[in-house]
């Protein structure tokens, strides 16, 4: 999320077995041994979790314990649908809502429907603390309360001193900046109800991830529409290859510029964008164009707004977070969940389970997890690797298993979800099934790699890259638990940072990207040098790929959102479409080189394929050779040289063919390489391989070959 950066990636491997990954000597591991489901099955992936058996079953039996109470009202099927009991629900003979305040001594339902009379509608409690009414259909047969129009619930406080609120569970809340920037709850039952057309893309097998944010997606200094992001976004997303949307700020927050990350009402989708109904037309668009789409998911803390969030709901500080100072972010300013509470457990279950059957999300990326697992929530500490800073005291093990019982459930429920870990910490296990004692993510984000590509395009010379360096952060990943390798995300993007296009052509690209002007000799470095660094990190990696909306094709802007330091400004809260789509600008050359990497990957599929076989590293000529599902990859990253007749080192004889070439004009390159060359094996031993090909590799140039069919 937004605040990420604070929290320091280790630089060094958080296993010895990484370290035999990372070059290319798998750890002589056995497959996951069958133990009793006690939590420990994860040790047959990584012997070191031995020591640590102890830990693993405590937090499994944990786990276990929440199962059983989930399992007493119902298991996951009725427990995660407290939506439908919660909230506002309408029948044919009426509506019913229901609120969990414990701690008021009356409540009542107001607002539009009764003239905003807050006395004239009593709710009744029952032994837990659960409010409810029931409005009859008026006597035409029509709803009580009309369809978009306001509601609130009012309370007694012991004390005797009256609250207001909105409902906790509310679907639809509206904000009128001209009158107050307190949102209002919507009663939200269109007449209409949306008609899905399509169905959910089989999971892909290789996770292309565009992530996006809808208000920021249109070229007008304003806020981007729902349903201008359906007609204009998706074919281009769709055009480039990815497989996968990761909507951001979706869920509604107060505050426009935290970028979805202060979260007031949990269940209602941002206003600012459009209607519930337009979000719906663009995920199933999204799935007939046979794309999937996840859910940027705040589960790790909550805007601490009081009149229209849910702190202090009931009046009492410890209702859905725990009280005090363990209920308190000091880096986000907001609250913290009591994951340890019964309905806290359920509204947040519920949460999930309400956007993957209301509006059919696919899966979610779950943010902020470093925060959410450990107490110290990764403010100012360094993650050395050490196996007890993740099963010591400092591991929020409330918090694990929520996460656990989360993905267990979506993974139970909806076998084909997917979900994503936003964890700078190396967590071991995240993403091993819970039934082996893991967390149970399919991915987790591997956020140690944008940081080495800023670091070095922002210290390092180019003749001082160091490739061994490069190729260890990019292949540090636990064995057989999957990361989503990316350059640059929104993190990346905002205002105080740099895009990887922006450090490479700075205040050139303002002058000298237009193809009538002079190819400037930083411009010529940044076009080649931002293609490379997307393909090195798109095949070496992980298991999938992320890109942030309009950096494909080097968005010349950073992002900075309205507020009160830019004097409420949209200029830098948009995307630049235009400059893309214009033909005399070196930006088309990015983009189409971004959606022919795509398109490549999905023909050879090394995103699914195991770990790559690292055959070079050349410090001197700044040359790096791997190989992965069959394909050949070679970088040559030195700035002036190029080499003729390179030997490199292939997976099998043959005849090999070039299937993507940097250096092609249609991607801004110089055409050193005919695209019709031919490389063809001899028998003999080099770099570990039993054959060679040698190629002409140019300076600043990357060549895919694969086999000739």
């Amino acid at each position: 999320m937004l605040h990420t950066t604070s929290i320091a990636e280790p630089k060094s491997t958080v296993s010895k077995n990484e370290k035999a990954v990372a070059t290319n000597n798998k750890p002589k591991t056995p497959a996951v041994q069958e133990r009793e489901e006690d939590g420990t099955g994860v040790i047959g992936l990584d012997p070191w979790l031995e020591p640590f058996s102890g830990g693993l079953k405590h937090r499994y039996s944990l786990y276990k314990n929440w199962r059983e109470k989930i399992e007493n009202e119902g298991g996951y099927e009725k427990f995660s649908k407290g939506y439908e009991r919660f909230g506002f629900t309408v029948s044919k003979t009426g509506i019913t809502y229901r609120e969990w305040a414990p701690n008021a001594k009356e409540a009542f339902l107001f607002g539009d429907f009764n003239g905003w009379n807050n006395s004239s509608h009593p709710m009744k409690r029952d032994n837990y603390g659960v409010y409810e009414i029931f409005l009859p259909n008026k006597a035409d047969g029509t709803p009580a309360i009309e369809h978009n129009s306001k509601v609130k619930i009012t309370m007694i406080k012991p004390d005797g001193t009256r609250i207001d609120r909105l409902p906790a569970w509310i679907k639809r809340v509206t904000q009128d900046l001209s009158v107050s920037p307190t949102y209002d709850a919507i009663f939200w039952n269109p007449a209409k109800k949306y008609q899905w057309k399509n169905k959910a893309p089989p999971k892909p097998a290789s996770l292309k991830v565009y992530e996006a944010h809808v208000g920021i997606a249109t070229p007008e200094g304003r806020v981007g529409q729902f349903t201008e992001f359906t007609a204009n976004v998706l074919p281009r997303i769709k055009k480039l290859g990815y497989n996968t949307i990761q909507l951001m700020a979706i869920m509604e927050h107060a505050y426009y510029a935290s970028f979805g990350y202060q979260v007031t009402s949990f269940f209602a989708v941002s206003s600012r964008y459009g209607t519930p109904e337009e979000l719906k037309e663009l995920i199933d668009t999204a799935h007939g164009l046979g794309i999937t789409v996840l859910l940027d998911v705040v589960h790790s803390h909550a805007c601490k707004n009081v009149l229209d969030g849910l702190n202090n709901f009931d009046g009492s500080d410890h209702q859905y977070f725990h009280e005090g100072g363990k209920g308190r972010h000091d880096l986000w300013d907001s609250r913290l969940f009591n994951y340890n509470s019964h309905e806290t457990m359920r509204f947040l279950l519920s949460n999930l389970r309400f956007y993957m059957e209301e509006y059919r999300f696919d899966g979610f990326r779950f943010d902020g997890v470093t925060s959410m697992m450990y107490l110290h929530h990764g403010i100012g500490y360094g993650f050395s690797g050490n196996y007890q800073e993740y099963f010591g005291d400092t591991v929020d093990l409330e918090s694990v298993v929520y996460l656990m019982l989360a993905n267990d459930m979506l993974h139970k429920l909806y076998p084909e979800s997917i979900t994503i870990a936003e964890d700078v910490s190396g967590m071991p296990t995240l993403c091993r099934p819970v039934t082996e004692g893991g967390v149970g993510f399919d991915y987790r984000l591997s956020m140690a790699v944008p940081d080495m590509w800023i670091k070095l395009l922002k210290e390092k010379s180019d003749d001082e890259w160091d490739i061994g360096n490069i190729v260890f952060t990019l292949t540090n990943r636990r064995y057989k638990e999957p990361s989503i390798a990316y350059c640059e995300s929104h993190d990346q993007a905002l205002v105080g940072d740099k895009t990887i296009a922006f450090w490479l052509m700075d205040k050139e690209m303002y002058t000298h990207m237009s193809v009538l002007t002079e190819l400037t000799p930083i411009i010529d470095r940044g076009l080649a040098l931002h293609k490379m660094i997307r393909l090195v990190t798109h095949a070496l990696g992980g298991e999938g790929y992320l890109t942030f909306i309009g950096n494909e094709f080097g968005h010349p802007e950073w992002l900075d959102f309205p507020r009160a330091g830019n004097n409420s400004s949209f200029h830098y809260a948009r995307r630049q479409w235009n400059v893309v789509d214009d033909d005399l600008l070196r930006y088309k050359f990015l983009n189409e080189f971004d959606s022919a990497m795509n398109h490549a990957e999905a023909q050879i599929g090394w995103l699914p394929a195991p770990q790559a076989f690292v055959s070079l590293k050349h410090e001197s000529d700044k040359v790096l050779v791997f190989d992965r599902a069959g394909a050949v990859f070679i970088f040559n990253f030195h700035p002036t040289k190029s080499f003729t007749d390179y030997r490199v080192g292939v997976p099998a004889a043959g005849q090999y063919r070039i299937a993507l070439n940097t250096d092609e004009p249609r991607f801004g390159g110089h055409d050193r390489v005919s695209q019709e060359s031919q490389f063809f094996s001899t028998q003999g031993q080099w770099c570990d391989r039993e054959h060679f090909v040698q190629v002409y590799i140019p300076c600043r140039t990357a060549l895919v070959l694969v086999k000739k069919d």
